[in-house]
């Protein structure tokens, strides 16, 4: 019922949205915020296990196109009265996509710093936000995963339980087009400090990402394990193999040019799979939790 109200209100929009449409909207959102609706689900008929889920995203731009900017600017001081007007951080925003709002019964950690969590995402039991950090919309984020300082979740990126996301790591977004598979981070997966995600890879579970990898679909990854590729092609995704170690890496520029200049590309490489010595330098310890 709602994937099919939801995909009515977006491919034909009223000429004006009435409280009907908003009530809609609204539990749209939350389901987005309890997770029985994703941006991306399992599949195991795909190659890469997942499958985007358009009308969700369609959902999404509906908020934007449905919202008006407003301005939802507030500290504790001035809801005290203590504080002038222009004393304030300014939120001005969508309408429709506030701060998201989070309880104790929650069981999620925001630590103070200047995190945000933007409603309409689904952040696990478990999960601890590190300041400052970013979530967007559409995202998932599973249980007991730990977003640290300066990381950045985009739009309906999936991320699986047990996940670090390490200090100012980037999960990249996508809205549009709507078929777009996004950023999809698996179980048991450790991103390390500075590395990048972008454009739909898939990183499947137990993988580790070292510091400074970049994954997206114009970069290659080399096994040097198996001695195979891996790259995008076509709606095929990058995907990363289920347990691989991955480093930031460079190939040779065989142009003439680029061997006269001795230059090279990034890349990126599967240098071993996991072990118990991996295991036990990435695993979060229980007494962060």
């Amino acid at each position: 019922m709602l994937p099919s109200q939801i995909e009515k209100l977006f491919d034909h929009p009223p000429a004006e949205y009435e409280e009907e449409h908003f009530e809609l909207f609204d539990r749209f959102k939350a389901a987005l915020n309890r997770g029985e609706v994703r941006a991306a689900e399992p599949d195991a008929s795909t190659k890469s296990g997942w499958r985007a889920n358009a009308w969700v995203k369609k959902g999404i731009l509906l908020g934007f196109r449905m919202g008006a900017t407003v301005d939802m600017s507030v500290s504790a001081a001035e809801a005290a009265g203590d504080l002038p007007h222009q004393a304030r951080q300014a939120f001005i925003d969508k309408s429709t996509y506030p701060l998201r709002k989070f309880d104790v019964s929650d069981g999620v950690r925001i630590v103070p710093g200047g995190s945000s969590v933007r409603d309409g995402s689904h952040i696990g039991r478990g999960v601890i936000c590190m300041p400052p950090m970013f979530v967007n919309v559409g995202a998932y984020v599973g249980e007991n995963t730990m977003i640290d300082s300066h990381a950045l979740v985009g739009s309906c990126a999936q991320v699986g339980k047990n996940c670090h996301i390490s200090a100012a790591s980037q999960l990249g977004g996508v809205l549009e087009p709507v078929g777009a598979m996004p950023v999809i981070i698996e179980d048991h997966v450790m991103v390390g400090g500075n590395s990048g995600v972008y454009e739909g890879t898939v990183v499947k579970a137990r993988a580790v990402l070292g510091s400074g990898t970049i994954l997206n679909r114009s970069i290659s990854v080399y096994d040097l394990v198996k001695d195979a590729v891996y790259t995008a092609s076509g709606d095929d995704p990058l995907i990363i193999p289920e347990e691989a170690i991955v480093v930031p890496g460079s190939r040779a520029i065989t142009h003439d040019v680029g061997k006269k200049h001795g230059l090279s590309l990034q890349a990126a490489v599967i240098v071993k799979y996991r072990d118990g010595k991996t295991d036990s330098r990435v695993r979060l310890e229980d007494l962060l939790r």
